[in-house]
């Protein structure tokens, strides 16, 4: 879940935002009807959240700083959420960590339905199922004699990458998603956005779980 208040710099957004609208209110209503300043300061205090809000849902800039682990281990980072799992994911992170000392940060988004339910309580269920479905694809990856480790990030795919760049000095970003006709990612660009704004080979492999179920 997006949390608006990712930095001191967005605190600091939070409380300019609440104090020019205190300050509106408290002269609207010395100047006019209370009513009308206690409008007002509604008003400017939902423009501003708003505003607030999409800058802090953390935009990479087009060219991205990114650590280097300078040890020559390879790392991989991966970012899937329903199709964490499925075998094309597998075989490709096998593939890209074959024979080579590597170590694999597996990222998976949480899912939830609607902006109106990430600022509710009720996320909860879409955070354990990312966590379920992380751990089992980490006993894969583990299983195939690979080093990895996995974490929960932000229901916005990009966001996440963001996240797990700060501290995984990843080497290669490798993004799992449905094929096109099935993937809200696809449609929302998240894989074209992270090769326009990170510098690092970005990998997309479709996993198209439905086929590989029929044929097992």
């Amino acid at each position: 879940m997006h949390n608006p208040l990712r930095s001191e710099a967005d605190a600091f957004k939070w409380v300019v935002i609440i104090g020019m609208a205190a300050a509106s209110v408290i002269a609207l209503t010395l100047l006019t009807r209370p009513v009308v300043g206690v409008v007002w300061g509604a008003l400017l205090v939902g423009f501003g959240a708003g505003v607030a809000y999409r800058t802090a849902r953390g935009s990479l800039p087009r060219t991205v700083e990114v650590t280097r682990g300078g040890d020559g281990r390879f790392r991989l980072l991966v970012v899937a959420n329903e199709t964490v799992g499925g075998g094309a994911l597998l075989d490709e992170v096998r593939a890209r960590c074959a024979e080579r000392r590597s170590e694999i940060l597996v990222v998976t988004p949480a899912l939830v339905a609607s902006r109106a339910e990430q600022w509710a309580s009720d996320v909860d269920e879409g955070i354990e199922l990312a966590r379920q479905r992380m751990e089992l694809s980490l006993l894969a990856i583990q299983g195939a004699g690979l080093k990895a480790r996995g974490e929960v990030g932000d229901s916005d795919p990009n966001v996440a990458i963001e996240d797990a760049l700060r501290v995984f000095p990843a080497d290669e970003i490798l993004i799992s998603t449905h094929p096109p006709q099935r993937s809200r990612w696809l449609e929302a660009g998240v894989v074209d956005r992270a090769r326009r704004e990170i510098d690092l080979p970005i990998l997309h492999v479709v996993v198209d779980l439905e086929a590989e179920r029929s044929v097992s």
